[in-house]
């Protein structure tokens, strides 16, 4: 029987009812006018929006496994740069856009928002500060927007942000400063060159965070400090550990010769998942002794330029199984096709998940820099995904 005329004459027959308990929460009626059922559109807003994603239909959590493990989802996503350069005088492009958006500081997101609802940690490449402090760099590009502007990230479900890159210190490090109280007080964790960060799950899984970047010669400092920042999370009693690095080089489609000897050696080192990021352009994903190296996720909701030359991007997304003993497997992962922009040919800011036919695209060219990256790196012997997998291969 189609579920519409079901609820619909469920409506009926409860519209003398001043409540219904659903789960934990409770279902107010008074909603509906009376004397009329309610259109089956208005009964499955009201009571299936009280389902929380992770429940079965008879409200068992199905992450929540027979042997004791716990699944856990992760999303992760390039860059999200908001906001403008202080340095020039007029309204910067993010504001102006902005200013049309009836959902004010929440659209950025607002296209990907019910994706990263329904993950257990959002992690995303924070490039830019929040501050109304003056910029202290000379660098061409500078980002700052003021520190309310933190809701775009809080709107979007978003946990954690990764601090580590080449615009993190433009104002400085008042800027810097005032970046990490902006997150802090939103409850957004975030890991940099201050320190790593540990975010908890609703399930009690512990999932711990690093960031480096790779520039001014750094590459040796993080070979003498992986493997010790890796343990010093695990005995802080994390089951999942995520390394996100700024590295190679801008519109770089494949990685170089140091990203993929430094990616491998973080697996080595005890990461569970390597996540990359600065050159603006997708990348393909490397699997190494069964876990998996994002060498660049590219661009996501970024304000640095209003038509750039590519808007393909893609959320990646990866599924752990976590046992009782605090190991964790991969339990496989999956990539939602995006372009950063709601718009075809102008960059509006609003990442949006495509269609069949612009998702196909997408996973054809990741195919083909999958090619270019094993012919580049043979020697070696490096292994690209065998796939792009836009579904789950595992229900649970």
């Amino acid at each position: 029987m189609n579920a519409r005329p079901l609820r619909a004459l469920l409506c009926a027959a409860l519209l003398c009812m001043p409540a219904m308990a659903i789960g934990e929460e409770v279902l107010d009626l008074s909603m509906f006018e009376e004397g009329e059922p309610p259109a089956a559109e208005e009964w499955e807003d009201a009571v299936f929006e009280t389902r929380k994603w992770y429940q079965r239909e008879d409200g068992s959590d199905w992450r929540l496994l027979d042997d004791g493990s716990v699944i856990v989802t992760i999303s992760a996503t390039g860059d999200v740069t908001i906001g403008g350069d202080t340095r020039k005088s007029g309204t910067n492009v993010f504001d102006k856009q902005l200013a049309k958006e009836p959902s004010g500081l929440d659209f950025p997101l607002e296209n990907v928002r019910e994706v990263f609802e329904q993950d257990d940690m959002t992690l995303v490449n924070f490039e830019g500060t929040l501050t109304n402090t003056k910029s202290a760099t000379k660098n061409t590009y500078s980002f700052a927007a003021p520190p309310e502007y933190v809701q775009v990230l809080t709107s979007g479900s978003v946990e954690a942000v990764s601090l580590e890159n080449n615009h993190i210190m433009d104002h400085g490090e008042a800027g810097y400063a005032d970046t990490c109280e902006a997150l802090e007080g939103a409850g957004i964790v975030y890991s940099g060159h201050l320190g790593s960060a540990t975010y908890t799950t609703d399930t009690g899984v512990k999932i711990g965070m690093l960031a480096y970047q790779t520039f001014n010669g750094n590459y040796p400092n993080i070979y003498d400090a992986i493997e010790g920042d890796i343990k010093a999370l695990r005995d802080q009693g994390c089951q999942i550990v995520i390394v996100s690095y700024h590295w190679g080089e801008e519109k770089d489609y494949v990685p170089n010769e140091r990203q993929v000897p430094l990616g491998r050696a973080t697996i080595d080192a005890g990461a569970d998942l390597v996540i990359g990021h600065h050159s603006h352009r997708m990348n393909p994903i490397e699997v190494y002794k069964g876990k998996y190296i994002c060498y660049s996720l590219g661009n996501f909701s970024f304000a640095g330029n209003t038509k750039p030359d590519d808007m393909d991007t893609y959320i990646f997304q990866q599924r752990f199984r976590v046992y009782a003993d605090g190991t964790a497997e991969n339990a496989g992962f999956r990539i939602l096709p995006c372009s950063i922009s709601s718009q075809e040919k102008v960059n509006d800011f609003k990442p949006t998940l495509k269609d069949e036919a612009g998702s196909a695209a997408l996973i054809e060219r990741l195919m083909g820099l999958n090619a270019q990256f094993e012919k580049a790196f043979k020697s070696t012997g490096v292994t690209a995904v065998s796939e792009y997998p836009t579904l789950w291969e595992e229900e649970y």
